[in-house]
């Protein structure tokens, strides 16, 4: 029963935006407490399940995506984007130019959390649609696919450390086996789907990054690099102290500069200055497009929000549990199982990383089988958490709304991205236990 009133709870929710045309935020939260109560909530437990969740789910996202947003703008409107997007993809205007994208996604991927990432690479992305004259969901797609593989697979992004401490795997060899599903899961994802969305009609984008009158002096390319990737050296450098000497990193400096809303803090500022100094921009000049940058912030965060309250109610409501209990009993290879239970609590649930780590507690007794690697359960549980992205998840309304799409066409190139990537990397984790084997 829970799992056919969840699904309806899904179809309705669809029906409202895409059909009716709803807002998002509206819609979310009317379902949110529809389904609470449909599944058994009191109304006051499901109203506080539903102010919980969006509580939660903007905490640490607001200061991340209201920094991103901000040191997008400075990297946008000083023309930096542009000189690097213009040394990326020079005087090539084919689709070609998304191999490039692809790995620089993966790049910043790899140090960066996903929301961080993600608002990093948006005016690069922004830059490269304007110039090829690509469809912007194309081009983001190429770009994006890297930070999920990179977000569901590799240490040290905190579901695949969780979930390797779970398992008992060792994060070395997870992070060796993860890059090498990671290659054909990005290639595959990002560029080779990308080409299937060239028909997709171009759409304007929500940070109007891209409509942005550059300078006319424009800054240098080894600047705009340092100050578009600093956020990222901050947290590598953290990163590495973390791994030569755990005493260093625990010092009050890397404790500061490594975490994510600090670095991009020091971003802004330093970005700021430097691209300032070089365009022949004030700091009080460029303090005053501040708000305009944050204005379409508002708007995804409301619908973030709301898919956090639904999120939330599902959790607080036991259907998580419910679903995950039927998956438990099922007769299959330990990494099919620990994929499904994390596939299951993604679709339920909408964060990625919650499932994960979720699943990883569940499917903890099939690491002590010695039939398979602890690692390889790891990165199937990793890929599972990754599978069809849709309405109750908060990435899937950051990538609608940062690239202005309609629910359909998110879920045409979004949803069915972060498919291909968990089945990718479920296959993938099949192929090397074979061999390992």
């Amino acid at each position: 029963m829970p799992i056919l009133l969840t699904f309806l709870a899904v179809v309705g929710l669809l029906v409202l935006i895409v059909f009716l045309k709803w807002h998002p935020f509206v819609a979310l939260v009317l379902v949110a407490v529809a389904a609470g109560l449909a599944l058994g909530m009191p109304a006051e437990a499901a109203l506080a399940s539903v102010t919980s969740g969006v509580g939660s789910t903007l905490g640490g996202l607001a200061l991340i995506l209201g920094l991103g947003a901000a040191l997008g703008g400075v990297i946008a409107e000083t023309g930096a984007a542009q000189v690097i997007t213009d040394r990326l993809i020079g005087d090539n205007r084919s689709s070609s130019v998304v191999w490039g994208l692809c790995l620089v996604g993966f790049l910043i991927g790899i140090p960066l959390f996903y929301s961080v990432a993600f608002v990093m690479m948006a005016p690069i992305i922004f830059a490269t649609a304007r110039k090829t004259h690509l469809p912007l969901a194309m081009v983001a797609v190429a770009a994006v696919a890297s930070l999920s593989v990179t977000h569901g697979f590799l240490p040290p992004h905190p579901a695949p450390v969780l979930i390797a401490g779970t398992f008992g795997a060792d994060l070395g060899l997870t992070l060796l086996y993860g890059l090498i599903l990671a290659v054909p899961s990005v290639v595959i994802a990002g560029p080779l789907f990308a080409r299937t969305l060239r028909n997709m009609p171009q759409t304007q984008g929500a940070a109007d990054l891209d409509t942005t009158e550059l300078p006319a002096r424009l800054p240098g390319l080894s600047t705009s690099l340092f100050c578009a990737l600093l956020p990222v050296l901050l947290l590598a450098i953290t990163a590495i102290a973390k791994s030569a000497d755990e005493t260093l990193a625990a010092s009050p400096f890397f404790q500061i500069v490594g975490d994510a809303t600090v670095a991009l803090l020091i971003g802004v500022i330093a970005a700021m200055l430097l691209l300032g100094r070089q365009t022949g921009q004030s700091i009080s000049e460029q303090m005053s497009r501040i708000g305009p940058q944050l204005a379409p912030m508002a708007a995804v965060l409301l619908i973030i929000a709301g898919g956090g309250a639904f999120k939330q109610v599902l959790v607080d409501s036991g259907t998580s549990e419910y679903i995950v209990g039927a998956l438990s009993n099922f007769n299959a290879h330990p990494l099919l199982i620990a994929w499904l239970i994390a596939a299951a609590l993604r679709i339920t649930l909408g964060s990625a990383t919650v499932a994960a780590i979720t699943a990883a507690g569940i499917a903890l007794p099939l690491a002590g089988t010695g039939t398979v690697a602890p690692e390889l359960l790891v990165l199937a549980t990793g890929a599972g958490s990754l599978t069809c992205s849709h309405v109750n998840d908060t990435g899937f309304w950051l990538f609608k709304e940062y690239f202005g799409l309609s629910v359909t066409q998110t879920l045409r190139s979004w949803t069915v991205m972060e498919t291909i990537v968990s089945i990718i990397g479920l296959v993938g984790c099949f192929v090397l236990d074979a061999f390992l084997g």
